[in-house]
């Protein structure tokens, strides 16, 4: 937990109850410890999607579709998601899920390593979600931005680590120094690219809030 208890059960308690039939996918995940949005995150998203009107999104790390289904909801009419998940018993529950909802027109979903199916990839996206394997999203970054549309979004959760990006490497235990030093990286790349303007909030987990400035091309 990154902030406080008390101030985060606050914020919840503020938040107005969403009716929906996304509803029961939400709880089955957080009751299985599906790794989705958190609920303070899932109201950034939602933010951001109302603000930007992004007609294309790209994400990476489908879980079980939720947070895609849950984007799509706020899109512009005629908006479309490709999300990317490589985890077997995910996928089918994403798809799953996708089918239930009567979105498969409008929400692709890949299968396989990001890194490879991001290289594939053309055309420009409105809004790149990363919420995947905090390791690889240095990895990812190179094609998140070639496929970033000028003035796009990118939203990159998770980024604080629970507090443990902040802390020094000695601190951290040796198995992990790894992802840490990987995302300590991706940090100080975001937040000092030319094309990029940046800015980390401790919302959920940490989210990063990246503006596309200018073209790569």
């Amino acid at each position: 937990m990154i902030v406080d208890l008390n101030i985060t059960e606050y914020i919840r308690s503020l938040m107005k109850e969403e009716k929906n039939d996304l509803n029961k996918i939400e709880a089955e995940a957080r009751v299985n410890h599906v790794p989705i949005v958190k609920p303070e995150t899932k109201e950034l998203l939602r933010t951001l999607v109302l603000l930007k009107k992004p007609m294309k999104i790209l994400e990476v790390g489908a879980a079980v579709g939720f947070s895609s289904l849950y984007m799509n909801r706020y899109q512009p009419e005629g908006g479309t998601i490709i999300t990317i998940e490589r985890n077997e018993k995910r996928i089918k529950k994403a798809k799953e899920n996708i089918k239930n909802q009567g979105k498969e027109d409008q929400i692709t979903l890949l299968e396989g390593d990001a890194i490879e199916i991001l290289k594939e990839l053309d055309g420009k996206y409105d809004l790149i979600f990363v919420d995947a394997a905090k390791g690889q999203y240095i990895h990812f970054l190179e094609d998140v931005l070639r496929l970033l549309a000028p003035d796009g979004v990118l939203v990159s959760d998770n980024v604080l680590q629970d507090g443990d990006v902040a802390k020094s490497r000695y601190a951290i235990e040796r198995r992990d120094r790894t992802i840490h030093k990987r995302m300590r990286d991706y940090l100080y790349t975001i937040k000092n690219h030319p094309l990029l303007e940046t800015t980390i909030l401790p919302v959920g987990d940490g989210v990063a809030i990246s503006i596309k400035t200018g073209d790569n091309e």
